[in-house]
């Protein structure tokens, strides 16, 4: 049976296997290759969008002085402990940019990295690149020298990508016949 909305109103499963859930399912899918992504505000909003319905279909509606209401936004961004999607997807750009900087030069994302483009471009406003959006979100994290970060001085991690964890299985202990 295909995951759909019926399953997250679903009362039989808890809260946290809902989230649970989204967290293995919903988001991985919806964020695929969101580290070579450049979003606008229009999108990002999209996105969040996105988010806040699957959890308000989560969390369901509460009854409060007679009346039915859904959470507001910000009951669901304190539900999700600050977390959101769009700081996930930046969070992987970040670890993209880290990954390419350390890359060897002869490797094709790298290549396409470095190259810089010849030729005319259209008229109007130039879009977004991806190199200058990671860039504005460093900056307003407040990292700066992240080159030196990524080449491994000062021996920095911010740009490492996330240990692959094992599953809840390797924490328990082996049988021993």
């Amino acid at each position: 049976m295909a995951l759909s909305g019926c399953q997250f109103r679903n009362r039989l499963l808890s809260k946290a296997t809902k989230i649970l859930l989204y967290k293995t399912l919903i988001r991985p899918i919806s964020t695929y290759g969101a580290e070579t992504w450049t979003m606008t505000k229009k999108e990002e909003q999209a996105v969040l969008i996105l988010e806040r319905k699957i959890f308000r279909r989560m969390y369901g509606p509460k009854y409060e002085n007679g009346e039915w209401e859904s959470g507001t936004n910000g009951e669901l961004e304190e539900l999700s402990k600050g977390e959101n999607i769009v700081k996930r997807i930046k969070g992987q750009r970040i670890s993209w940019l880290g990954h390419l900087k350390r890359m060897e030069e002869d490797r094709m994302p790298k290549k396409i990295f470095t190259q810089e483009l010849e030729g005319m471009r259209q008229r109007g406003r130039p879009r977004k690149e991806w190199r200058e959006e990671v860039e504005r979100d460093l900056q307003v994290m407040g990292v700066r020298r992240w080159r030196e970060l990524v080449t491994g001085q000062n021996g920095g991690t911010v740009f490492d990508r996330p240990k692959p964890t094992m599953g809840c299985s390797a924490n328990r202990r082996r049988r021993r016949w």
